[in-house]
C-alpha cells in the first residue's frame, strides 16, 4: 500500500488477547480513549455494535471487521451509503456451531434435559419417562444454505442418514440438496426445521406461525442464529399448545432476557448463546480477524469479505 494511506488499527470493545495479537502486528488504538480520524480499519466486537454515529465520526473508514459471523448490530445502510468494507469471522464458527445444532435437535427430541430432571427429582422410582421419537433417517430442512447451514446438512446426512432440504436466497448449484422456494414449503416437508441464516430485514420475523404449525406437534425447531427470526410469541403459543412438538434454542429475540413461559416448557431446551463458545472456536475468531485485517493492509482486500449488495 502506499506510504502516505493510514496504517492504523482501530479497536472496539477487544478482548485482551485479541488485543495483544492486533498490537504485536499492527499499529492499535483502542477506541474511546484513542482515537485516530485518518484510520481506515475498524476491528469491533460486534455485540457492541457499529452505529453511524461511529462510522460518520471516521470519516476515512474502508474496512469494518468483526468478531462473529451475524451482523445484525452493524449499520449495513450506512457502510453501503459510504463503500466501507465488513469483514466476518466466516468459517471461524462453522464447526461448533453446526456440532451444537445436532446436540440442541438431540436434546430437544430426546428431551435430554427433562429426562435428566425425570431422574435427579426421584420420579424414577415410581415410574418410567414418556417414550419419544428417534432422529435418525429423519427429513431435516436448513434455512439458509451458508456455511454453517452446509455443515449442519454434511452432520446431518452424512452420520444420521437424514434426507436434507433448504430454503435459501438462491438455490446453490454446488449442494445435491432439495431446494424449496418458500420457508412454508419446507415447513410442511420436514421433520426437523434449523434456523441457519443471517439476521437482516429480509429475514426478519419470517419464521411465523404459519410456518411454525407446518413444522407440526410431531416436528421440532432448531435455532443457531438469531432469535428475531422468530415470531416469538407465536413460538412459545405453539410449545405450549402442542402445535410445535419441540425446540432447541440457543437464542431468543430479546437475549438475555428469555420468556418466562417458554422456561416452564419440558419441550424446550435453552441455551445462553453459546454454541459457538468453545476455547478452539474462539482462537480460530481471533485468528480470522488478524488475518482480515492483515490482507486488508497488504491487497486492499479482507479474507472474510462480507458482500453487502446482498443484504438490506
Amino acid at each position: 500500500m502506499a506510504e502516505n494511506l493510514s496504517q492504523t488499527v482501530l479497536g472496539l470493545g477487544l478482548t485482551a488477547k485479541l488485543k495483544d495479537m492486533m498490537a504485536a502486528k499492527f499499529e492499535l488504538k483502542c477506541l474511546p480513549e484513542q482515537v485516530d480520524p485518518k484510520a481506515r480499519v475498524l476491528v469491533a466486537q460486534a455485540l457492541n455494535g457499529v452505529d453511524r454515529k461511529l462510522l460518520d465520526s471516521l470519516p476515512n473508514l474502508e474496512l469494518v471487521v468483526i468478531n462473529t459471523a451475524g451482523f445484525d448490530r452493524i449499520d449495513i445502510a450506512t457502510m453501503k451509503e459510504r463503500g466501507i468494507m465488513l469483514a466476518n469471522a466466516r468459517g471461524a464458527h462453522d464447526i461448533c456451531v453446526s456440532d451444537m445444532a445436532m446436540a440442541l435437535l438431540f436434546a430437544a427430541v430426546r428431551q435430554v434435559a427433562a429426562a435428566d430432571r425425570f431422574v435427579r427429582e426421584g420420579k424414577w422410582l415410581t415410574g418410567r419417562f414418556p417414550v419419544n421419537r428417534r432422529v435418525t433417517g429423519r427429513r431435516m430442512g436448513i434455512y439458509g444454505m451458508g456455511s454453517i447451514g452446509a455443515a449442519i446438512a454434511k452432520r446431518a446426512a452424512g452420520g444420521f442418514d437424514m434426507e436434507i432440504g433448504y430454503y435459501n436466497r438462491n438455490p446453490r448449484s454446488d449442494v445435491g440438496y432439495r431446494y424449496f422456494d418458500s420457508l412454508l414449503g419446507l415447513a410442511e416437508w420436514c421433520d426437523f426445521f434449523v434456523i441457519a441464516c443471517p439476521l437482516t430485514e429480509a429475514t426478519r420475523g419470517t419464521v411465523t406461525d404459519e410456518v411454525l404449525r407446518a413444522i407440526g406437534p410431531e416436528g421440532c425447531l432448531v435455532n443457531i442464529a438469531r432469535g428475531a427470526i422468530v415470531d416469538e410469541p407465536a413460538m412459545v403459543e405453539a410449545l405450549a399448545t402442542g402445535a410445535l412438538g419441540s425446540a432447541g434454542l440457543d437464542t431468543v429475540a430479546q437475549e438475555p432476557h428469555v420468556p418466562e413461559r417458554l422456561l416452564t416448557l419440558d419441550n424446550v431446551v435453552v441455551t445462553p448463546h453459546y454454541a459457538w463458545a468453545t476455547s478452539d472456536s474462539q482462537m480460530d475468531v481471533l485468528n480470522c480477524a488478524v488475518a482480515n485485517v492483515d490482507s486488508f493492509l497488504r491487497t486492499g482486500k479482507p479474507v472474510g469479505h462480507v458482500n453487502l449488495k446482498d443484504y438490506a
